[in-house]
């Protein structure tokens, strides 16, 4: 297991409820994080449109998930702001979960890219990379560019507050992972030192009272 994944199971263990609890993961990628919660004793579904084989998985999109018995927790790690209908989604999360059931994501805050943590994200790719940007107008467009159709934090944030409560939530580093020889810890220090913004962050929710599977307005 990579550090990355036993650094994320760390953390949804900690909001789990007691096995053999039901936890759907929306967007499991490789499965490593669904693998090893059900090693936990979790009874696990697993669904991306391109999942590994095995009997967690299934391939399918949230939007077409069903499922007739709720699930007690639902993680998803940095999917959500992939998803087109953000707000059908969360809406369909609340309706798989039991009354007080929770929702744990890990996720991906870029439009929190301001022009500080812009400045020193250029520095370290310049460092790295051979093709760089060439300023930092360029570097602000590129991640625009990149990142164009993607929900950012506010958008997640507001559809959050209106179905969960709010039970953790705490800013996190990202950009490491994208650049070469810098660590998560250096980017946490200059996180903390107010040299850049985070850009990721993790949240724990529970579904808020009212009846299953009716969507919260907007």
């Amino acid at each position: 297991m990579s550090r990355l994944t036993q650094d994320l199971l760390d953390f949804v263990r900690t909001w789990l409820p007691q096995p053999p609890a039901r936890v759907l993961e929306v967007g499991c990628g490789r499965g490593e994080l669904a693998q090893a919660i059900s090693q936990l004793g979790f009874t696990v579904v697993a669904i991306d449109p391109d999942p590994p084989e095995g009997e967690l998985f299934q391939a399918v999109v949230l939007e077409e998930f069903a499922d007739p018995d709720p699930f007690d927790t639902v993680v998803a790690n940095r999917s959500l702001h992939h998803i087109a209908d953000l707000s059908g989604a969360l809406d369909k999360i609340g309706r798989l979960l039991r009354p007080e059931g929770r929702l744990i994501l890990r996720e991906h805050a870029w439009d929190r890219l301001d022009e500080r943590t812009a400045r020193w994200y250029l520095e370290q790719r310049a460092s790295a990379a051979p093709d760089p940007p060439h300023s930092l107008e360029s570097c602000l467009s590129d991640w625009e560019d990149d990142h164009a159709g993607l929900h950012g934090y506010a958008a997640m944030r507001q559809g959050l507050d209106r179905r969960f409560s709010e039970r953790f939530f705490d800013w996190t580093p990202y950009l490491h992972g994208e650049l070469e020889g810098v660590t998560e810890q250096e980017e946490q220090v200059l996180i903390d030192a107010g040299t850049i913004q985070a850009t990721g962050f993790r949240y724990v929710g529970e579904r808020t009272a009212g009846p299953a599977g009716a969507p919260e307005p907007l």
